[in-house]
C-alpha cells in the first residue's frame, strides 16, 4: 500500500486548535510593513483553502458561508505566509494586500480610535 504524505497544509492544520463552533481567530498582517490589517474567523476548510489557493478565504458568522478575501470588492488578500501561534488558537495570515482590508473600504480595521496610554 502507497504511504501517504502529508503536506505543510496538512500538519497545520492538525495542529490547529478550533473553538467549540469549529473556528480559529485568524489575524491578516501586511506581509512587508507588519501592519495589522483586520481580524477573522477561518474554518477548517478556509484555512486550507488559504494555505492552497494563496488567496485569504474566511468563514463569515454572519452569513455562515466562506468568504474569499476581495472576490466582490476587489481588495485581494494574496496570501504570502501562514503562521500558527504557539497556543494553537490563532492563526497569522501574512499578506499582499490590495486596497482595502476593511469592509469600510479603509486600509486597515484598526484606523478608527487610537488610545494611547502612559
Amino acid at each position: 500500500m502507497a504511504r501517504v504524505t502529508e503536506t505543510p497544509a496538512d500538519d497545520l492544520l492538525a495542529r490547529v486548535r478550533f473553538d467549540d463552533r469549529g473556528l480559529v481567530t485568524a489575524v491578516a498582517q501586511q506581509w512587508d510593513s507588519g501592519e495589522v490589517l483586520m481580524v477573522a474567523w477561518m474554518d477548517a476548510e478556509a484555512l486550507r483553502l488559504t494555505l492552497t489557493s494563496g488567496r485569504a478565504t474566511y468563514w463569515s458568522r454572519s452569513r455562515q458561508s466562506l468568504w474569499v478575501k476581495g472576490d466582490t470588492s476587489g481588495h485581494v488578500q494574496h496570501v504570502r505566509e501562514v503562521r500558527l501561534d504557539c497556543d494553537g488558537d490563532t492563526v497569522l495570515v501574512k499578506v499582499d494586500q490590495v486596497g482595502g482590508a476593511c469592509h469600510t473600504g479603509d486600509r486597515t480595521c484598526f484606523d478608527a480610535d487610537r488610545l494611547v496610554t502612559a
